[in-house]
């Protein structure tokens, strides 16, 4: 069934802009099927791993990773974009193409020594993941692994993560 995931997955040309083909998740969030097999396949890999918390990164992160930590009988942690989150945070900027931005998550979400399993839905230069697992290294927890709905290993985002075990439903 991956292969139906990826061929709900519509390429918008141009989008957010001129060069760009945006990867459309929406119709794979639309089907029923296709969305519970999606987390299925995401949860898979970490199903007999006693994870503790699934992060997800803000905003699409978040649909997936919710649904992951419930298959995974855990809690969900939200990584969030600045000032979203009350109370102290830990804060981590990366580089984009064209600046910089910075990912937040709450000092307090995860307790010590904890095992957790950190979902977005797009792999693509990396950056925004690895600076997320900035984020849970201050928070003294164990990253088990990353999983994607998407990979575009052409842009070998993949790299910027180290050794830490990615596992994607979908690779371009």
């Amino acid at each position: 069934m991956p292969e139906r995931i990826r061929a709900a997955i519509a390429d918008i040309a141009d989008f957010p802009k001129k060069g760009i083909v945006f990867k459309d998740i929406t119709p794979v969030l639309g089907d029923s099927k296709l969305f519970n097999h999606s987390i299925d396949l995401l949860a898979k890999p970490w199903i007999d791993s006693d994870i503790d918390y699934v992060a997800g990164i803000e905003a699409r992160g978040f649909i997936f990773a919710s649904a992951v930590a419930i298959k995974l009988n855990a809690g969900f942690i939200p990584i969030r974009k600045p000032g979203k989150l009350p109370g102290p945070t830990y804060s981590q900027t990366y580089d984009l193409e064209y600046g910089t931005d910075t990912v937040e998550i709450h000092k307090n979400a995860i307790k010590n020594g904890a095992k957790v399993l950190l979902i977005d839905d797009l792999l693509a230069t990396g950056g925004t993941a690895a600076a997320a697992i900035k984020l849970l290294d201050q928070c003294n927890c164990t990253v088990a692994g990353v999983g994607f709905l998407i990979n575009l290993t052409f842009l070998k985002g993949q790299d910027k993560l180290g050794d830490t075990l990615v596992s994607s439903i979908v690779s371009y």
